[in-house]
């Protein structure tokens, strides 16, 4: 058996997400039957987590096996490549990775982006890729809240209802705000993070740029735990999973 690393880059504008649902189509399943049409057996594709309806992927990173060595892997991308970008999907690139390599279990960090787009006018050209927000927000305010979110913390707040996860503990390692002219952009990095955490820190987030709440009250919502006094998440045309590191 052979195994083999894929990173995906795709619009998440018209998937049900990266999952395989009862209804929609995702990710996932597109690629994994056209893999199995190319390589003539049944294949599945391991994902290295889930990214929502409407969620993008800069650098979505993925694992299968097959029974025959792919002898030529550049050719390999050319074809996978030739059924899937009409779709919305491209193929950056496939690695040839021993048995023991995991799409989702080896990962050591997860890097997403947040795109925020803030001007009176609404985007054309970044339409479903960024979140328009037409009220100026406080960057400096914004940095203070990203800063409180750092370390490791209870992040029940930012959980999604469904979420499965064993522990709502989390380690963020990094976030990072920067602004140029009107496009705002945020990268957060952990390990792994909760269903919907980032699309909720990012909505807290703006509540407190747009000074609905002042620090205290980002602190003292953040520190409840109760996912009800969230503000609303943040839409998922602005997200991107920018990047996995193992």
């Amino acid at each position: 058996m052979h195994r083999y690393q894929i990173l995906i880059e795709y619009l998440g504008t018209n998937f049900v997400g990266w999952q395989i649902q009862p209804k929609g189509k995702s990710v996932q399943k597109l690629i994994q039957n056209k893999l199995s049409k190319l390589l003539n057996q049944k294949i599945f594709i391991v994902g290295s987590g889930r990214t929502d309806s409407g969620v993008h992927a800069i650098e979505q990173s993925a694992h299968f096996d097959c029974k025959k060595k792919i002898q030529n892997l550049d050719k390999f991308v050319k074809s996978i490549n030739y059924f899937v970008n009409n779709k919305g999907i491209s193929i950056i690139k496939i690695k040839k990775r021993n048995l023991t390599f995991h799409a989702r279990f080896s990962a050591k960090q997860r890097i997403y982006k947040y795109v925020i787009f803030n001007r009176i006018s609404p985007p054309i050209l970044q339409k479903n890729r960024v979140w328009h927000i037409r009220k100026k927000l406080d960057l400096n305010l914004m940095k203070k809240g990203a800063k409180k979110l750092l370390g490791k913390n209870d992040f029940s707040t930012f959980r999604s209802s469904s979420c499965n996860a064993r522990s709502p503990i989390r380690t963020m390692k990094l976030i990072r705000i920067k602004k140029n002219k009107n496009k705002i952009e945020i990268i957060f990095q952990s390990q792994s993070f909760l269903q919907q955490q980032v699309r909720s820190m990012v909505g807290c987030l703006k509540y407190l740029a747009e000074q609905k709440w002042d620090l205290k009250k980002f602190i003292k919502i953040f520190k409840s735990k109760k996912r009800n006094l969230c503000a609303p998440p943040a839409p998922p045309q602005g997200l991107f999973l920018k990047k996995i590191i193992y």
